[in-house]
């Protein structure tokens, strides 16, 4: 039977090893085109292989995680890589070899400066926090304007108490400052539709940088300002390379009038004069400064001097120590109650509760209009993965089981997050995640995908075999799948082979061409010229070394891009060169088991149990055949029962 028979298929499996018993059974293998959501483009240029499954044995479906397929649901489906608009890479970390960056670190600490009661939520709550710089990303040309939220002015107050908060918290809320300056700086069709202005990544100035800048600060004279330099910011410059990179190459009179507009000094000279005019940054002096934008601490020489004075004359120096000390107790804040932090892991099923938060996360992230029930169970609580108990005495199952899980994460008894993921012989492999929106400011997106490393790692004591996450997949052709390299030293699985395959071996050979034999990086790479700086180096240098603010709506794309919820119609109608190209090499699936109303036999003894059949039926069936072993793999369909 050819692809568009009506007639489906079906499988069933009972292999060895640490997957359990029961059967893998999947139901009608086909190929699958859509849209693209990742290019968008207007075709159906998204090309996958896909199988309805309604029972796998863990240990069969980590089989074929290893070939390059993920599941959404019940339904299976592996890109078809040198045809499809946007290959999709396997990527996988070993947990024990997880090398935490600065940005990851962070989210580790915030996470527990808020469960210890030190940070104020309301710093990072979504009206402060997402909505600035998503505006800077998303719509850079389209604000209005008008005077810079007073929203952050608490937040900017804490450059004279820098007690009150945390400098990363005060350095996230700066940068979104800039982002409104930005916006407010550059106009609708000033600079072309084109034009996708950067996001601001403040850093703090070195002690050395100081002493350099301030030097002349020890001139001024009593009654001046002193101005000590505290955080600079070079966006100034990534907006001249983004105008620069967006500006047609015919150079006429507008283009020359245009570049000769902008620098770095006269952009940076621009954006301190907004956020002078427009920003009330409390304690703190913005300058343009050879295309920075400096920010220093303001102090007033004169009440410093009458401080001391009085001070010294009023105590010797213990008192001294004592009344600063009384002064600083009325600046800190109170700590509050410590709050708890729950993790638990549940296996697949449906809960209200759950749904709620799912609605909630869809309809405000994702501005999703409406959320049926029964779209959410077919995502992510229907699975096929055959659920294997703990054995006691038995090292290759973990104390959770095998199977499908929601992992859950509660605040104090309520529900912020909910991780799904599936727990098989070699790993952890995550699905899917949504959270809580009130919660954005604690990235939970980063913040759940570290405990699940760190939980790969605990498991592993009891569980030696389990050693991987698995993160979906990653598309070098997307930006937004790209972050997903930062979780270091991550692998790719190589399409044609089958190899893993360091990343940061075949990062430029991506860049180079989409789609590669990854496990031949070698030979190419002695055949590349070698640059002196790609592109996706400089960005991996921002995620790791910048003090960069957080967007969590790029975050939890680490779930939801890569295992996105499919249609269940499978376009399975082939054209005579699909079919040539498939059968292009010979497959042996003499072997493969067919059940046959409840009995097994296989195609190889098919003639002899069901007598003659149609030649045109037949090569039909040969073809399908060859096709399904050719993406399962023969070790797989050897030990599995394709059903007619």
């Amino acid at each position: 039977m050819a692809d568009g028979a009506s007639s489906s298929g079906a499988a069933s499996a009972s292999g060895p090893g640490g997957g359990g018993g029961g059967e893998s059974v999947v139901i009608d293998y086909g190929r699958r085109r859509t849209a693209c959501g990742y290019c968008r483009s207007t075709g159906q240029t998204s090309i996958s292989h896909g199988l309805w499954a309604n029972s796998l044995r863990a240990d069969d479906y980590q089989a074929l995680l290893d070939r390059g397929w993920r599941r959404s649901g019940c339904f299976l489906y592996k890109p078809e890589m040198e045809r499809t608009c946007c290959p999709q890479y396997t990527i996988r970390l070993k947990a024990n070899d997880f090398i935490c960056s600065k940005e990851q670190g962070r989210v580790l600490k915030k996470m527990q400066r808020f469960l210890d009661g030190e940070l104020d939520p309301q710093v990072g709550s979504p009206q402060n926090k997402t909505s600035p710089t998503k505006h800077s990303l998303a719509e850079p040309m389209n604000l209005p304007v008008s005077k810079i939220s007073k929203t952050l002015t608490n937040d900017f107050q804490a450059a004279k108490c820098p007690n009150l908060f945390e400098e990363d918290e005060f350095i996230s809320c700066l940068s979104s400052k800039i982002n409104e300056a930005v916006g407010m700086s550059f106009q609708v069709g000033a600079l072309g539709s084109d034009v996708q202005l950067p996001k601001a990544v403040v850093k703090t100035v070195k002690p050395q940088l100081k002493k350099k800048v301030g030097g002349a600060s020890q001139d001024k004279k009593v009654g001046e300002a002193v101005q000590d330099l505290l955080y600079t910011c070079n966006i100034s410059f990534q907006i001249v390379a983004a105008i620069r990179h967006a500006l047609p190459k015919e150079k006429d009179a507008n283009h020359n009038e245009v570049v000769a507009d902008i620098s770095p000094n006269s952009i940076a000279e621009k954006l301190a004069m907004t956020m002078e005019c427009h920003g009330d940054i409390a304690g703190l002096a913005v300058k343009a400064c050879n295309g920075h934008l400096n920010f220093y601490s303001v102090t007033n020489q004169t009440e410093q001097n009458k401080t001391s004075i009085i001070v010294s004359t009023h105590a010797p120096d213990k008192s001294s120590s004592s009344k600063q000390s009384s002064v600083n107790k009325n600046t800190v804040r109170v700590p509050q109650k410590r709050r708890k932090l729950e993790i638990k892991m549940r296996r697949s099923h449906f809960d209200p509760e759950e749904f709620a938060l799912y609605q909630r996360y869809q309809t405000k992230v994702h501005k999703e209009k409406k959320v049926s029930e029964s779209s959410y169970k077919r995502f992510l609580v229907d699975t096929p993965i055959v659920f294997v108990p703990p054995r006691s005495g038995d090292n290759t199952v973990p104390p959770c089981g095998f199977g499908s899980f929601h992992q859950q994460y509660r605040i104090d008894g309520k529900l912020v997050a909910v991780g799904v993921v599936d727990i098989l012989p070699k790993c952890l492999s995550s699905k899917y995640l949504f959270w809580d929106p009130d919660f954005a400011f604690l990235s939970l997106g980063k913040y759940t995908a570290l405990k699940e490393i760190d939980w790969v790692k605990t498991t592993q004591e009891h569980c030696p075999n389990l050693q991987y996450y698995y993160l979906g997949y990653y598309i070098h052709s997307c930006n937004k799948m790209r972050y997903k390299a930062a979780y270091r030293p991550s692998e790719l699985l190589c399409p044609v082979r089958f190899e893993w395959v360091c990343y940061d071996s075949v990062k430029r050979l991506l860049d180079k061409s989409l789609y590669s034999v990854l496990s031949d990086f070698a030979q190419i790479q002695d055949e590349m010229p070698q640059p002196q700086n790609s592109h996706l180096d400089t960005e991996l240098s921002k995620n790791d070394n910048c003090e960069s603010p957080i967007d969590e709506d790029d975050e939890d794309l680490s779930y939801d891009d890569s295992d996105m919820m499919v249609d269940e119609e499978m376009v399975r109608s082939e054209s005579n060169t699909d079919v040539m190209e498939d059968c292009s090499s010979i497959i042996d699936f003499e072997n493969v088991m067919m059940d046959l109303n409840g009995s097994r036999v296989k195609y190889k003894d098919l003639l002899g149990v069901v007598g003659r059949i149609e030649r045109r039926h037949l090569e039909q069936l040969e073809r399908q055949l060859s096709k399904y072993v050719k993406v399962v793999g023969k070790e797989l369909s050897d030990r599995m029962v394709y059903s007619l």
